[in-house]
């Protein structure tokens, strides 16, 4: 039991992390603030491959928070 609530602890320091990125990511795409949004894009791809890497994730689920997120950013700037 202690095991899994330091596991589960870990877990979501990590899961927190990235889903906090994505956030800010999303809300600056919303906003229209295309520098911003690449800044945290990166930040948000490198939080999802280090909890992709740590097995918090399946890694095709990082591959596809990453598309996604990718497809929203460049849809704003061609807008």
């Amino acid at each position: 039991m202690r095991v899994t609530a330091r596991k589960t602890e870990k877990n979501r320091k990590i899961k927190g992390s990235f889903r906090s990125a994505v956030k800010k990511t999303l809300e600056a795409i919303s906003s229209g603030n295309v520098t911003q949004a690449e800044e945290w894009q990166k930040k948000a791809q490198i939080a999802i491959d280090k909890a992709a890497q740590k097995k918090v994730i399946h890694k095709n689920n990082a591959a596809r928070k990453k598309s996604r997120l990718n497809d929203r950013l460049k849809a704003m700037i061609k807008k």
